[in-house]
């Protein structure tokens, strides 16, 4: 869970909601006219009239859904860009076909690890294809775009363990780009990250 879980939860419920909604009206309405207008009750065929209010009606309806649609959609969006002044920085590699995360004192891992109740930003870069960083239970997604620097800013709101995929096709061995987000109390965080690198200067 991150702090833009409900949010992003929120947006899709009402998206969804209005088109439950529009499904309703549209399925009520077209069984309606089944009945209403069948050919043994209108025998003979007639001109249907302008309408102004109801062609005003059904421009100016979708218009504002579509505009409440992007606008919650776009408070939602701004909040997920905002930097924290005081962010942990972690630098993000994508390549075919395998993720590398580079901690602030320079241990590089392929788990993500984070601090709970923590900003972090995740400044990331590909080097070679499109990829693209996924955390369901976060709600996040960004494209790692040849050349281009992205980033993603969120804070974990609970510890425990959570999948990381790439959402890319980047090629022949795309589904291999999966690894794991770790997210620890702050002291529990340096510690790890501590005996991990210990692991690695000792391995051979």
């Amino acid at each position: 869970m991150s702090n833009f879980t409900k949010d992003v939860n929120n947006v899709f419920l009402f998206i969804g909601g209005i088109g439950f909604v529009l499904l309703f009206i549209i399925t009520f309405l077209m069984i309606l006219f089944i009945f209403k207008y069948r050919s043994s009750k209108n025998k003979v065929a007639e001109d249907v009239k302008d309408n102004v209010i109801l062609e005003i009606i059904w421009v100016f309806v979708p218009t504002v859904i579509v505009l409440l649609m992007f606008y919650y959609g776009f408070i939602v969006f701004k909040k997920m860009r905002y930097i924290h002044p005081d962010a942990y920085k972690v630098k993000v590699i994508g390549k075919m076909w395998s993720w590398s995360f580079e901690y602030e004192n320079g241990f590089k891992d392929d788990t993500l690890y984070l601090i709970l109740n923590k900003p972090a930003l995740l400044e990331m870069k590909s080097n070679d294809v499109i990829h693209s960083l996924y955390i369901p239970a976060f709600r996040i997604k960004e494209d790692l775009v040849p050349g281009y620097k992205t980033y993603i800013s969120l804070i974990p709101k609970d510890t425990g363990t959570y999948d990381l995929f790439c959402a890319e096709y980047c090629g022949d061995f795309h589904s291999y780009m999966i690894t794991k987000v770790i997210v620890l109390p702050e002291e529990k965080f340096y510690s790890k990250i501590k005996e991990e690198e210990e692991k690695k200067r000792k391995s051979p």
